[in-house]
């Protein structure tokens, strides 16, 4: 059976990025919104995530219709970024470059990068981050990410090729070279990284406040920044009417004080604050379709860490140097810590597509850079 699916599921997309890019785009987009439509009348696990998260976004005194006003915009949103997703092949650099607009920092930063200086920019699931890649290239900036690899192979090469052929490098989180260590190689030779951060529940996450409660995101672009002296930058996405927008915030500072796992979880703080402003701005944008506040979790199953200034550090690297995401040595020397995490989100698969593996199924944009492996909280 679990084959059976696996080949359903690679057939979907290989058919998706065959077939609809030659489609009008008006036929898809309502396709896309049918589908996202019908996913959130079924309120289905998804869903119900992508409510329970939005009700910290939005507050306690959150009437029920008005959050789902906000969760049905949010799989619009969600059903959005999949459509662009299997479109974007289509969609010429010429049109991403008129019709992304970014603010004065993310200027700043992208010349930056553009001229060889090292940049680093986190991110939490929202918008379309594909576009945002894009864009990037586009400008004639080299950048990396990370994808973690999935089953079966055949989809997480498609991704691969997918994200490649856009013109972006994707390293997989196991099975080839120590990331943390290409990372910072290409940050010094003049490369833009770009990591997923928002959701990391594995035992190299950091606490964090984030909406009044308290969730784990990746200490790695954090690492990352501190190893090779990167300028850090949190980067939040999310639609226009007839585009799309990024923001990204200033130069995260480097602590004075603490030790390196201390200073590291007190910038992935900063970079939760600043996607708490923006999230708080565009909720329908942010695509978390999973349990990401560890109150929603089995506290029997969290992995067990130590506690950190800004929540749990891990004390040390795990054989060979963390992964992406994972613990933050004291002293980091090539291959220790690693950035982003493993998991949902970034450069590579696992999220949910509407109408395929349903909303919280497999797809792109739930594993890869910044982000979490196997779910902690099933």
């Amino acid at each position: 059976m679990s084959r059976v699916k696996d080949l359903l599921a690679g057939t979907g997309y290989w058919l998706g990025w065959k077939a609809l890019s030659y489609l009008p785009e008006s036929w898809v987009r309502w396709g896309f919104s049918t589908v996202t439509d019908i996913a959130w009348r079924r309120q289905g696990h998804g869903v119900q995530m992508l409510e329970g998260n939005l009700l910290r976004v939005l507050g306690p005194g959150t009437s029920g219709k008005e959050l789902r006003q906000v969760s049905r915009a949010g799989m619009r949103s969600y059903g959005r970024y999949w459509m662009e997703v299997f479109r974007l092949p289509a969609i010429s650099p010429e049109r991403i470059l008129r019709d992304m607009r970014i603010n004065a920092d993310a200027e700043q930063a992208l010349y930056d990068a553009e001229h060889g200086q090292r940049v680093i920019f986190a991110l939490p699931h929202m918008g379309n981050w594909e576009v945002a890649g894009a864009y990037v290239v586009a400008r004639g900036i080299k950048f990396a990410t990370v994808a973690e690899r999935l089953k079966p192979e055949s989809l997480f090469d498609m991704f691969v090729k997918f994200r490649e052929g856009l013109g972006m490098e994707v390293l997989p989180l196991t099975g080839g070279p120590n990331v943390f260590g290409v990372l910072a190689q290409r940050l010094r030779a003049g490369h833009m990284v770009c990591l997923l951060c928002d959701r990391d529940l594995t035992e190299s996450g950091v606490e964090v406040d984030f909406f009044g409660d308290r969730a784990r995101m990746a200490a790695g672009p954090a690492a990352l920044a501190l190893q090779t002296g990167a300028s850090l930058r949190a980067v939040t996405l999310w639609f226009t009417e007839d585009g799309w927008y990024a923001h990204a915030s200033p130069d995260i500072p480097v602590p004075a004080e603490g030790n390196r796992k201390e200073k590291a979880a007190a910038m992935t703080q900063q970079l939760a604050a600043a996607f708490e402003k923006r999230i708080s701005e565009h909720p329908q944008d942010w695509h978390m379709l999973q349990r990401v506040f560890i109150s929603d979790l089995d506290p029997a199953r969290l992995p067990g860490t130590q506690s950190g200034p800004a929540g749990p550090v891990p004390d040390t690297a795990g054989p060979g140097g963390a992964l992406p995401g994972g613990p933050v040595p004291d002293t980091a020397g090539p291959g220790s810590a690693g950035p982003g995490g493993a998991g949902p989100g970034g450069a590579g698969p696992g999220g949910a597509g509407p109408g395929g593996a349903g909303p919280g199924g497999a797809g792109p944009g739930d594993a890869g850079p910044g982000s979490t492996g196997p779910e902690a909280g099933g």
